[in-house]
């Protein structure tokens, strides 16, 4: 309880975890930076404080600081960045399919990809490798980081308004609703990624029915 408790516009520690912890998620994946956006939005709710806008504003400031690191380390330390983040099958097919997603979607994808699990870093990073347009990545990661400020901070605040005086129940059922958003999104990233690989593979067919019936009529000519 105390833990959160402490999370509020008055407290310096509350405005410096909300820029510090997004910033070093992209880096670091593992840092519950989304954990702590929530908790910011249960502890605050119910209040009306101004101050309210500037917590978010941190937030939104530290995803986006986030990103355009990763950019440049992969921009300027390419090979070190694939040695680290890339090696092995796992990271190459997490290159190769940001790659090709990136080409396809552009400023969509890194705008969708704050909210995939791991997506935000393959993304970000393989964004400085392929030497990406700079001006088009620093606007889709400002409006992709006003988005996640927002719908993080704000799940908080349902979820601790929902219950009120029960802060923990509260965070506890808005951290279920993002894990549950996140696992949905990831469902139908890979329906989509499924249906297109057999699409590939039902045309690979076709063209090769069609090689075949043609042979028998190459060889009476």
């Amino acid at each position: 309880m105390s833990a959160l408790t402490s999370l509020h516009t008055g407290s310096a520690i509350s405005y410096a975890l909300a820029f510090a912890l997004p910033a070093l998620d992209a880096i670091l994946p593992v840092v519950p930076s989304e954990t702590v956006i929530i908790a910011l939005g249960v502890a605050t709710a119910g209040s009306a404080d101004p101050r309210i806008a500037l917590l978010v504003a941190c937030a939104a400031a530290g995803a986006f600081a986030g990103d355009n690191l990763c950019y440049l380390l992969g921009r300027r330390f390419g090979p070190r960045v694939e040695r680290r983040f890339f090696s092995g099958r796992r990271g190459q097919r997490q290159r190769a399919w940001a790659e090709r997603s990136l080409a396809r979607f552009g400023m969509q994808l890194i705008v969708v990809c704050r909210f995939i699990p791991g997506g935000r870093t393959a993304v970000t990073l393989s964004c400085g490798l392929i030497g990406y347009p700079r001006r088009r990545f620093v606007i889709a990661t400002a409006v992709a980081a006003v988005i996640w400020a927002l719908y993080s901070f704000f799940i908080g605040r349902l979820g601790g308004a929902a219950f009120e005086g029960k802060p923990w129940a509260g965070f506890a059922v808005s951290v279920g609703v993002t894990l549950l958003i996140s696992g949905l999104v990831q469902a139908a990233r890979r329906i989509a990624r499924a249906a297109r690989r057999s699409a590939a593979h039902e045309a690979a067919g076709q063209r090769r029915v069609r090689g075949t019936d043609l042979k028998p009529a190459q060889r009476h000519r």
